[in-house]
């Protein structure tokens, strides 16, 4: 399908907005008190209390996780979309400790980060693809232990109160953040600044914006809508593009993958849309092997794919 598509599908997709304030600021107050009183694994061990309350009573979060774990072939019973919503709440426990540098309490592998290294002594910036899969906060937070900056490009408006709560923690790395402002594309100079530069500019591209255009790719048996806006970003940029994502596995292991996914990315004049659309369907490749590979690691907590 065309990277055009009706406003009401994309209105629907997009609205993660709505509801990922509300829940995520919920268990990250409750986790950053946690962490700071009761330590990591006493506060892992309340988070499934909290976890089963909100399994209990977030229905809209409860109804998509089981629609993606149906999809993955993992059993859907209330147990297993309470470990998916507790697996969600360690992460977000360690993305406190993360941002405040300490990741001496963790395992990590590294698969691909030659390339960021390569990058780095090249002096040469890149484009770093995410998702909502794992942790994002694990990737920057081991960049940074090999002195590789990273700076993330994130939707903050939907997000205040918790963006509040990381700036409290961790402002000098909460200087990095680049806010996008889909009403001004100020933020776009910034970004080709860094990149210039040599920095690396990291953003998450599987969820809808409010504006702009979109693809329709195949996904998990269905279909879903993505983001065309990083690929019509990375062709202004000229830059090479990586596919990363920071895989958690129990009780304090994170595996952090980078692959190459484009050296650049070219969008041909006359067909721009739907070179686009070709580069979304190749990330939603890349974001279903670790959906499948890691379905735990899964945090889209709301209905991700097309009806049809």
């Amino acid at each position: 399908m065309s990277a055009d598509v009706s406003g009401d599908e994309a209105s629907k997709a997009g609205r993660w907005r709505d509801e990922e304030e509300r829940g995520n600021s919920l268990v990250l107050r409750i986790t950053l008190g946690l962490a700071w009183l009761a330590g990591r694994r006493v506060t892992r061990a309340l988070l499934f209390v909290v976890s089963f309350y909100y399994a209990l009573f977030a229905g809209s979060a409860r109804r998509a996780t089981r629609d993606f774990l149906r999809r993955v072939g993992e059993p859907t019973g209330f147990w297993r979309v309470q470990r998916q919503l507790f697996r969600f709440s360690e992460v977000a426990l360690d993305a406190v400790y993360f941002l405040k540098g300490e990741t001496g309490r963790f395992e990590f592998s590294r698969d691909g980060h030659e390339h960021l290294e390569a990058l780095v002594r090249e002096g040469k910036g890149a484009l770093l693809l995410g998702g909502h899969i794992g942790s994002f906060y694990a990737m920057r937070a081991a960049s940074a232990d090999f002195e590789i900056p990273v700076y993330p490009l994130v939707h903050t408006a939907n997000a205040k109160r918790i963006n509040a709560l990381f700036r409290a923690i961790a402002p000098e790395m909460a200087e990095r953040v680049i806010e996008i402002d889909e009403g001004d594309m100020r933020f776009m100079l910034r970004v080709r600044e860094l990149v210039e530069q040599g920095a690396l500019v990291a953003l998450l591209a599987d969820r809808v914006p409010e504006s702009g255009h979109v693809a329709e790719v195949d996904f998990l048996g269905g279909k879903a809508l993505l983001p065309t806006g990083p690929y019509l970003l990375a062709s202004t940029l000229r830059c090479p593009v990586f596919f990363t994502a920071g895989i958690y596995r129990a009780p304090n292991r994170y595996e952090l993958h980078c692959e190459p996914f484009a050296e650049r990315v070219v969008l041909k004049r006359g067909a721009r849309q739907e070179a686009a659309r070709e580069y979304a369907a190749r990330y939603a490749e890349r974001l279903e092997h670790y959906a499948r590979s890691a379905p735990d690691n899964w945090f889209n907590f709301f209905q991700f794919w097309v009806a049809k």
